[in-house]
């Protein structure tokens, strides 16, 4: 696979995750219920569709499962206690921690144009979200840096298994994601058959099949990109949500968007540029 398909899988994994705003909104369920029980369909749906799995238990592959497992947990439990902004834009610090974990770990090299892209990202997010920022929650503040630490990690371990089984990763997460939330599930109401189409649209849609993309495109993008190019989901998000739900976005979110979207569009065609540029350069 080239390099250029494997951004567009990326650009399909932000879609589908994008979804997620709207159909959590579909289901009414606690919070962290609706979390595991995405997860355990999402496992069964890879098990169905791609086993045997290569399990290996190998470090980065547990590694990867643990990482997996804390990033989606963290995210629900951000999100219920802090502001869904400060949850989303602390969740995506992860290409800091990328940036500087990258190199030791992957011997990845951290270009200037991938910190150029990650400042342009933060600031368009700050716009975004601007009005909905909030020092309020600590606990959920915390959480959100605690999900983008572990999403930072995930990928790292995911990239580290490039050449190994990556999905299986994914796989593992998504049982031990479903076991931690055991306690939300005995506490939670009952479920209703509406609510169960959302759920196994969130399993399978909305995290089963992007993550299949996901590491498929892994084993051919830089970490950096793997972070970075999927950051126009929040951007999607409130869009499905505008189109189904009715919120409108405020015009510093549109121009925020703009500027995270433009980013990615910019850092994911360098690549692109430079082979036309010196292929120009040898022809001349």
């Amino acid at each position: 696979m080239s390099h250029s398909r494997a951004v567009l899988l990326l650009v399909l994994c932000a879609v589908f995750w994008s979804l997620g705003g709207v159909l959590v909104k579909w289901v009414e369920w606690n919070p962290l219920a609706i979390s595991g029980c995405r997860s355990l369909i999402g496992a069964l749906f890879l098990w169905a569709a791609f086993r045997p799995l290569r399990i290996d238990w190998s470090p980065p592959q547990l590694g990867g499962a643990v990482a997996y497992a804390a990033t989606v947990t963290l995210f629900v439990i951000a999100t219920k206690w802090t502001t869904a902004a400060n949850a989303i834009l602390l969740q995506y610090t992860a290409p800091v921690y990328v940036a500087i974990l990258g190199r030791w770990y992957l011997k990845e090299r951290t270009r200037p144009i991938d910190w150029l892209t990650l400042a342009a990202v933060l600031g368009g997010m700050v716009l975004f979200f601007f009005g909905h920022l909030s020092l309020r929650g600590w606990w959920g503040n915390l959480a959100g840096l605690g999900s983008g630490v572990s999403f930072a990690w995930l990928v790292l371990f995911l990239r580290r298994q490039k050449d190994a089984s990556p999905l299986a990763s994914i796989f593992l997460g998504n049982l031990l994601a479903a076991l931690v939330a055991i306690p939300a599930y005995l506490h939670a109401a009952p479920v209703t058959a509406f609510s169960w189409v959302g759920l196994v649209l969130l399993g399978v849609v909305q995290l089963g099949l992007p993550y299949v993309l996901y590491t498929v495109a892994i084993r051919r993008v830089t970490a950096m990109e793997a972070l970075l190019i999927p950051t126009i989901e929040p951007v999607l998000n409130p869009v499905w949500v505008f189109l189904f739900v009715g919120e409108r976005p405020t015009h510093a979110a549109l121009i925020g968007g703009a500027v995270i979207i433009a980013a990615v569009i910019a850092r994911g065609s360098a690549p692109l540029l430079n082979r036309r540029r010196n292929r120009f350069v040898r022809a001349s």
